[in-house]
């Protein structure tokens, strides 16, 4: 039997396993005690900081099959019929801390990464087709009225309102968030959406407008208010812990992809703006297509290594899929692998659950943790005229793109004739929730609205429901105790 020796992480036996250097039994310990530094100081760094946004979540890989004929949209390879792509998806809550319940009222993030045979190909959603922005330049300002204030490291109901009732474009989100699938029963019990306005490019470099929507093939199952309050008090990792389990037990969780097309021209005159985050747009105008099918069946065999340290960021396109004029989405393309340097290191893709399973030529060097290296030979320029990589123009073009003209500005985008905050957000009440549903809807407003403090704001609170729906603000006004005078 070969013996097990612990060694120091660069492989030298280590010198003990239960007692440090000290000057004598009881004396002080010198700082050359290499292996308990080693130790310390690897403890200390053994988690990298938390993401900013989606810090608390869990997830799992598995494969996209693609069942259907959509090569008349793009060329994507792993969008052709047949093929069959590894992928990694990780769910997570928005605003919650890492060690935050999983049934807090949140969105749910819905995180792919497909290992396709062109490089990868992130796909960074969450469980809802809308978001409460339109533009980027919100999102920090967004994300810290949710999360906690500087003073107290408390949560505020106020401040959250007070930013909500000052962006009527979150209306929609909110209906949503304050509704039935705002704490969904599992994370498989849920749908996955793209959210943003992406853009097919086909093998003719023809172009389309596409929305994702990812169908859970286990059926829509929420929480209640209560079941998730009481549920956060027993076991902060419900969801986590359901999708392992599920898992071992050979109960692997699909969903259903289907996308809306929409014709590249369309999107010049359609009657609001494709591209605005807190809009969808109607089945009625652009039917759902299937496209295949992604199913989860292998376990992390290390949190900390395949999920904690995996990085999706939506700037990782392949050819046949590019981004659209949504303001959202252009800074996300930046924003999430600039996090990523920041959070995991400089070289975050070399790790292995973010590694492509396709050859790496590129032009990036150095940095801290770099592993991966070229000859000594190989240029570390481009020009150059000793054989190095160089780009190729004809495939860039295959991720797609759009025109535009005019002078630099600072504004909103274009208005279409039905754009406006609210008017999706009253569909949504009045037409797709049933009247249960509705009840419902204003029992989690009222729970949630009762702890705001201040007056003006509670009134602001009112009118922005009645925004929505007069009928919805009345009843949410009649729903909130009354503040003593």
């Amino acid at each position: 039997m070969t013996d097990n020796f612990t060694t120091t992480n660069s492989g030298a036996p280590a010198p003990a396993d239960s007692n440090s250097l000290s000057v004598g039994p009881d004396g002080p310990l010198p700082l050359h005690d290499h292996y308990l530094v080693e130790k310390l100081a690897q403890f200390n760094r053994e988690r990298v900081p938390e993401r900013v946004v989606h810090a608390k979540g869990g997830g799992a890989f598995g494969y996209f099959e693609t069942t259907e004929d959509v090569s008349q949209y793009t060329r994507a390879a792993l969008f052709q019929p047949g093929v069959k792509t590894d992928t990694l998806l990780r769910f997570s809550s928005v605003a919650g801390e890492q060690g935050s319940p999983d049934t807090w009222r949140d969105p749910r993030g819905f995180a792919l990464k497909f290992y396709t045979t062109e490089g990868n190909y992130d796909l960074v959603g969450n469980n809802t087709p809308v978001f409460f922005l339109r533009d980027g330049i919100k999102f920090p300002d967004f994300i810290r009225s949710q999360k906690r204030m500087p003073g107290s490291g408390l949560r505020d109901h106020d401040m959250q309102w007070d930013f909500w009732t000052l962006s009527p474009e979150s209306a929609h989100q909110v209906t949503w968030l304050m509704g039935d699938r705002g704490v969904p029963g599992s994370w498989r019990n849920m749908d996955g959406f793209g959210s943003h306005t992406y853009q097919w490019v086909n093998a003719e470099g023809e172009r389309f407008w596409v929305k994702y929507h990812f169908k859970t093939e286990q059926g829509i199952e929420t929480l209640t208010q209560a079941q998730a309050d009481q549920i956060a008090g027993e076991d902060a990792d419900f969801h986590r812990r359901d999708l392992r389990d599920a898992i071992n037990n050979g109960d692997h969780p699909a969903w259903t992809l289907y996308v809306q097309v929409m014709p590249y021209e369309d999107a010049k005159s359609y009657r609001f703006n494709p591209f605005d985050l807190t809009k969808v747009w109607p089945h009625a105008d652009y039917p759902r297509i299937k496209v295949g099918r992604l199913v989860l069946n292998r376990n992390p065999e290390n949190f900390h290594a395949q999920i904690e340290q995996a990085t999706f960021a939506p700037s990782n396109f392949v050819p046949g899929i590019g981004a659209s004029p949504d303001k959202m989405l252009l800074a996300r393309i930046f924003s999430y692998a600039d996090a990523h340097r920041y959070r995991v290191g400089t070289n975050h893709a070399e790790l292995p659950v973010n590694a492509p399973k396709t050859a790496v030529n590129s032009y990036s060097k150095d940095g801290a943790m770099r592993h991966h290296f070229n000859a000594a030979d190989a240029p570390v320029y481009a020009p150059n005229s000793v054989g190095g990589p160089h780009a190729d123009p004809a495939r860039a073009a295959e991720t797609g793109g759009w025109e535009t003209d005019g002078e630099m500005t600072r504004a909103a985008a274009t208005l279409h004739a039905e754009d406006d905050d609210f008017g999706q957000a009253r569909a949504l009440y009045n037409t797709v929730l049933d009247d249960a549903a509705r009840e419902r809807l204003v029992n989690n407003i009222a729970g949630h609205v009762s702890a705001v403090t201040r007056p003006e704001l509670l009134e602001r609170v009112f009118q922005y429901w009645t925004n929505v729906d007069p009928d919805l603000g009345a009843r949410v006004r009649a729903a909130v105790p009354p503040r003593a005078s």
